[in-house]
């Protein structure tokens, strides 16, 4: 099922990418490397339970992702509405597990239930993380982490988050993936 859900998904990328920006012109050159790293991802992360991806745009990492972590629920969020049209198309083509919010991150994290707790958060390249990954902080569980795909190795430091050894990706020259850790602070 994995590899024809990631070939739909491939197929409806490129159809919907005709038509409408999802992803940049590299991103359509190495279609297939950033599927794959997004395959290697889900190798590394093994996602499991409540996910989150934030700025999901044409589905990359997330809908691979997604199609290889039976046991995740991925809820993409993505604020354009041409780009969440195609998420919730190929969500319902490739039959997954995944819930699309069109709408903003901090709008959203005030509209979750208040129990909903995330094991896992990912994001490509959206602004400085220090600026939101810290407002997730009532959304996750301890232990969960922050996975950021990003060009350079590091992140600035921020209260409750652990910052673990970043793992260059296999995509390009500067292609990491930095994992941040959350711990609860007890009192």
């Amino acid at each position: 099922m994995s590899a024809e859900a990631i070939a739909i998904y491939q197929a409806e990328l490129l159809k919907w990418n005709a038509k409408v920006n999802l992803i940049g012109p590299e991103a359509r050159e190495h279609l297939d490397e950033h599927i794959a790293e997004a395959v290697a991802a889900a190798e590394i992360l093994k996602p499991r339970g409540e996910v989150l991806d934030f700025g999901s745009g044409g589905g990359l990492p997330a809908i691979p992702m997604a199609i290889l972590s039976p046991y995740a629920r991925f809820h993409l969020v993505e604020a354009d509405q041409k780009k969440w049209a195609f998420l919730k198309h190929v969500v319902r083509e490739c039959g997954l597990n995944s819930q699309v919010h069109g709408d903003r991150l901090q709008r959203l994290l005030g509209r979750l239930p208040a129990s909903l707790r995330f094991s896992l958060v990912t994001s490509r390249a959206v602004g400085a993380p220090e600026g939101w990954v810290p407002t997730l902080k009532d959304h996750l569980h301890d232990g969960a982490r922050v996975a950021l795909f990003q060009g350079a190795p590091d992140t600035p430091p921020m209260e409750g988050f652990h910052a673990e050894p970043p793992v260059k990706l296999p995509r390009g020259e500067s292609n990491y993936l930095v994992l941040l850790t959350f711990h609860v602070e007890q009192s």
